[in-house]
């Protein structure tokens, strides 16, 4: 099963800032009473968005000027707290197909790179000076270059990071464990043919 070699994402994006941003905050446990993840978007950072009345509050995600911003930025350790799985979901399923910040929690991370979702790190003043070009112009195009480990902005390059294994996972187009093992049966069945224990029980 090949899956796309994630190389590059481009799009507008969005800066939601601050540190320590943790998986409650990006998806609010009530909302995980679900069987798939279908329909986790709309959940995405809803405390943050939304009174308890439903009402909106003054957040990014609700200022017009971003709708359908595909990359998010923001702070350091993004993503830390519980290990939900739905996090990144929610972000995905919203329509981010990137996040930059300064760390991420390692559990986190994993499971976005599952998505083929890259969590690029860069340092807190890039970080600022592309939410600051991004501010000015929320039509920009900010471009995650992940086989040159940098992001482009208004021709302004910036240096960012992966760590080398979800690097090569990206790139090569091998960054979902199950699909790997799917692409594997074939052969696992045809080894298992040539062995004499599974003749004899056939």
């Amino acid at each position: 099963m090949a899956l796309a070699k994630i190389t590059q994402v481009a799009g507008r994006a969005v800066y939601v800032p601050g540190d320590d941003v943790d998986t409650d905050r990006i998806i609010p446990a009530r909302f995980m009473k679900c069987v798939t993840f279908d329909g986790l978007g709309e959940f995405a950072f809803y405390d943050e968005r939304k009174t308890p009345e439903g009402q909106e509050k003054v957040h990014p995600l609700n200022d017009p000027r971003f709708f359908g911003a595909s990359i998010l930025l923001s702070g350091r350790n993004f993503g830390c707290g519980s290990s939900r799985e739905h996090a990144p979901q929610a972000l995905y399923r919203y329509g981010f197909r990137a996040v930059i910040a300064e760390s991420f929690a390692e559990i986190f991370f994993g499971n976005s790179i599952t998505l083929g979702m890259p969590c690029m790190v860069m340092s807190g003043p890039d970080i600022r000076a592309l939410a600051d070009l991004v501010n000015r112009d929320p039509a920009l195009e900010v471009i995650l270059d992940v086989t040159e480990s940098k992001v482009t902005a208004a021709d302004v390059d910036f240096p960012a990071s992966l760590p080398p294994h979800a690097h090569e996972a990206l790139v090569s187009g091998r960054w979902d464990a199950i699909a790997d093992l799917l692409e594997g049966v074939p052969a696992v069945q045809a080894r298992a043919a040539e062995l004499a224990y599974f003749k004899t029980a056939a």
